[in-house]
């Protein structure tokens, strides 16, 4: 028995914290106490059919322009669930993926909306397969959606992004807050940015955002005038659009852009303060200042409504305003 504890804690290390196995090995323990194994002499065959229905699945995420991140998360997902259950994608049932779902949850101790974003995962492939005929019924129709806390993500104010900006210890980290709110970019198109994308004299330059697809923003002047100064102080040959300030000075990561805006919030004593929040700020306030939902969503590079306003906290100042102006008796 305890040989059988430590083969499960041993494939069970890659995906657990020390102290999760911990608390897995004493439950285990208390479970299986007084219990005897009987090995059994039948084989049990690993089924990898699987492998090329999920590989095609990929290419096909690929070719509709998935960015590489999103492609290799379905990979791995998808890749532990199809590799648990351990039969051809045809024969995986409801039940087999409830189950995957359950210890999922009670082993990585994940919240909700973590396992939300997975069953999507699951649910985009398996919906993937019916609509080629690969399976005659798509099983994630049965899986019941999890439910989730709707928490309200609220923007930056004028305050804490003027905390943020007082509390940069280099031009060029000025010069990356007022770009994120202006362009309102994700930080993943703004870590593929060259300076040759900007045009200083139209104060605008084109983005290519999720789906390859581009849209243009736009420079404020404030913001305007930062990056032409950060940009004329750089000494470097690097042709990305911002970069590390030791040498060699490489281009920037998503990763790095990230923990730059977390430090800075640190300083500044703004709590949650990441790169994806100046997205949402811009957003809100491009709408409660009176611009069109549909512009929004344009200047966002959003293709649905129903995002862009999941994305905007709508002031009630605004609300009252509106309804003044267009309800008044």
């Amino acid at each position: 028995m305890e040989q059988k504890i430590m083969e499960v804690l041993r494939r069970m290390q890659s995906v657990m914290q020390e102290n999760q196995m911990r608390e897995l090995k004493n439950v285990l323990n208390i479970v299986f106490a007084g219990c005897e194994i009987i090995e059994e002499t039948s084989v049990r065959v690993i089924d990898k059919s699987w492998e090329a229905d999920l590989e095609d699945f990929l290419v096909s995420k690929a070719l509709e322009g998935k960015s590489i991140e999103t492609v290799q998360r379905y990979r791995y997902e998808l890749k532990r669930l199809l590799s648990y259950i351990n039969k051809a994608v045809a024969d995986v049932t409801a039940g087999d993926i409830s189950e995957y779902m359950r210890a999922y949850k009670y082993l990585r101790n994940v919240s909700n909306q973590t396992l939300q974003n997975v069953r999507a995962v699951y649910s985009s492939f398996f919906g993937w397969m019916r609509d080629r005929d690969r399976v005659r019924k798509n099983p994630m129709a049965l899986v019941e959606s999890v439910k989730t806390e709707k928490i309200l993500k609220k923007p930056y104010s004028d305050e804490e992004r003027e905390k943020l900006l007082r509390n940069c210890k280099t031009l060029r980290d000025k010069a990356m807050m007022e770009f994120l709110y202006s362009t309102a970019v994700r930080v993943s198109e703004l870590a593929r940015l060259n300076r040759e994308d900007i045009h200083f004299s139209s104060k605008d330059l084109v983005v290519w955002g999720k789906g390859a697809k581009e849209r243009r923003v736009y420079l404020n002047d404030r913001t305007n005038m930062y990056m032409r100064e950060y940009l004329q102080s750089r000494t470097d040959a690097e042709v990305a659009l911002f970069v590390s300030i030791k040498s060699p000075h490489e281009r920037l990561t998503k990763a790095g852009i990230e923990d730059i805006i977390r430090r800075v919030g640190k300083r500044a004593q703004v709590e949650k303060a990441h790169p994806h929040r100046f997205r949402r700020t811009a957003a809100t306030n491009a709408l409660n200042r009176g611009m069109p939902v549909q512009e929004v969503a344009e200047f966002l590079g959003h293709a649905n409504l129903q995002t862009t306003m999941r994305y905007c906290t709508v002031s009630q100042d605004s609300v009252q305003y509106h309804h003044r102006k267009y309800l008044s008796a």
